[in-house]
């Protein structure tokens, strides 16, 4: 399965929640939920944090390998699998940061998975009558 450009969203979305939560302090609180914490900020700063997190995580997203996923579950890789497509996207670092760089990225691959919507059957779609 390919992701869709509304589950990259999804995913990315979700990535660039987790990501805000975890450097506001109201959240790690309690006192703020995260989708509120990212309804009160403005367009240009979800913008900046999602443009950040895409460089980081698309690439990765599309390097997967294609899965088939059953209609009402999320597609499911294996750590080896994320692995591998993450160490493909990483450049020449120094073996410190690339451990580091490596670490940080297939948590925030895990985490875009995770925000994935769940497959939706494509036949219980209802075109509208008025189409």
């Amino acid at each position: 399965m390919r992701l869709t450009e509304k589950e990259m969203t999804a995913a990315l979305t979700g990535v660039a929640k987790q990501v805000v939560a975890a450097q506001d302090k109201s959240v790690r609180k309690g006192k703020v939920s995260v989708d509120e914490l990212w309804e009160l900020m403005t367009r240009y700063q979800r913008y900046v944090v999602l443009n950040g997190l895409g460089d980081q995580v698309l690439p990765v997203l599309v390097a997967l390998p294609d899965v088939e996923v059953a209609i009402g579950e999320r597609p499911q890789y294996t750590d080896e699998q994320i692995t591998e497509a993450v160490e493909a996207q990483l450049g020449d670092e120094g073996r410190l940061r690339r451990k580091m760089l490596l670490t940080a990225r297939v948590a925030l691959v895990r985490i875009a998975l995770e925000s994935i919507p769940p497959k939706a059957d494509p036949e219980a779609f209802v075109v509208p009558d008025f189409l």
